[in-house]
């Protein structure tokens, strides 16, 4: 069956809008009818090379959608049923796994190199991080679906397959953020967001938003930011202002550059926590003395997936959409078509905008 679908040529090629040819699910495997997808950085960065991805591929791994139809020996989802796509599945027997850290999974992305569909023309395609969610339907692993938690909506449910996960992740699981702390989110996109929310949710007393844009301030102070700044040469200084000259308690990465994540790290109180959750390129060299590391005893720690394990985390996140305190459709600035999708990648290319969701 045809379907559309946002094909990635090769690597540093613009995307193509056309149509491919997916089979019937497999055993062990899932027919997704796509609801929504986001755009995440992270497409831009396998579209360009900083992330690697076997091409030509079809990217999108922020979805949600309704089962159409599921292959021998899948039973824990049926026809019918709503899912967020799980782009990380944990294998349950790794090292990682093996401890309990099923986001540092060493096959969660073995699925990625397979080929999982071909163009109309008979060219093979690979699922773009395991999921392929910008296409109008998908073939996945089975361990990559997770049932949509009851009250919330679909469409919006696809944020919470990276987006959400990864930033109230970084703020809860990695920085650990506590009651009545400072914290300071560099980049305000849609894992931004998503992180100045769960701030605001684990009681934060000050939440400092930091972004290139000056346009993003309304949608971080409705995020739960107390403060936004512009960034700049003196952001470190203006946030220790902000701070009584002491620094934040937590600094949040969100844009994996160089320069912001020494900033972030120079914004930390001592004694703080930095936690990296943007993804840069091999090229960005972060360099620190031994001195300033002794001194200042701050903790900088990476972050995958927020370091979270979906199974686990979205019915707490369910929680807080149903109660109110978390709010999906705040991080949305855009809806678009899958013809939208270069142009949302060139807005993020320009730091504009939140997420962009592409709603089928």
């Amino acid at each position: 069956m045809a379907v559309r679908a946002a094909v990635l040529p090769a690597v540093g090629s613009p995307l193509e809008i056309t149509g491919i040819d997916l089979p019937d699910p497999g055993p062990g495997q899932v027919r997704v009818r796509l609801a929504a997808a986001g755009v995440c950085h992270s497409d831009l960065s396998l579209s360009n090379g900083t992330m690697r991805v076997p091409v030509p591929a079809v990217l999108g791994h922020e979805g949600a959608g309704t089962v159409v139809a599921v292959g021998e020996g899948v039973t824990r989802v049926a026809p019918g049923d709503g899912v967020v796509l799980n782009w990380a599945p944990s294998c349950g027997a790794c090292h990682a796994c093996s401890l309990g850290e099923v986001w540092l999974c060493a096959n969660a992305l073995n699925g990625a190199a397979d080929v999982y569909a071909r163009t109309t023309e008979g060219t093979d395609l690979h699922p773009g991080l395991n999921v392929a969610a910008f296409a109008e339907e998908t073939v996945v692993k089975a361990s990559c679906v997770q049932p949509v938690p009851d009250g919330v909506p679909l469409t919006d449910a696809a944020l919470l397959g990276c987006a959400v996960l990864t930033g109230y992740g970084a703020v809860h699981h990695s920085a650990r953020v506590r009651q009545g702390e400072t914290v300071a989110v560099f980049g305000v996109g849609g894992v931004g967001l998503a992180a100045v929310q769960a701030a605001r949710i684990a009681g934060a007393s000050k939440i400092i938003a930091v972004d290139v844009s000056a346009e993003k301030e309304e949608l971080a102070r409705t995020a739960g930011a107390t403060d936004y700044l512009v960034a700049s040469d003196t952001t470190a200084r203006e946030i220790r202002g902000l701070t009584g000259k002491q620094g934040v308690d937590v600094a949040v990465e969100c844009a994996g550059r160089a320069v912001t994540i020494r900033t972030a790290w120079d914004s930390t109180r001592r004694g703080g926590r930095t936690t990296v959750v943007g993804i840069g390129g091999k090229d960005q060299q972060v360099t620190f003395n031994a001195l300033e590391i002794f001194h200042w005893g701050r903790t900088l720690s990476g972050c995958v997936y927020g370091d979270s394990d979906p199974a686990r985390d979205l019915p707490v996140l369910a929680g807080h959409i149903r109660d109110g305190r978390l709010d999906l459709g705040a991080l949305v600035t855009e809806r678009i078509s899958l013809d939208g999708i270069p142009a949302a990648f060139e807005n993020m290319l320009a730091g504009r905008g939140g997420r962009a969701l592409v709603v089928f």
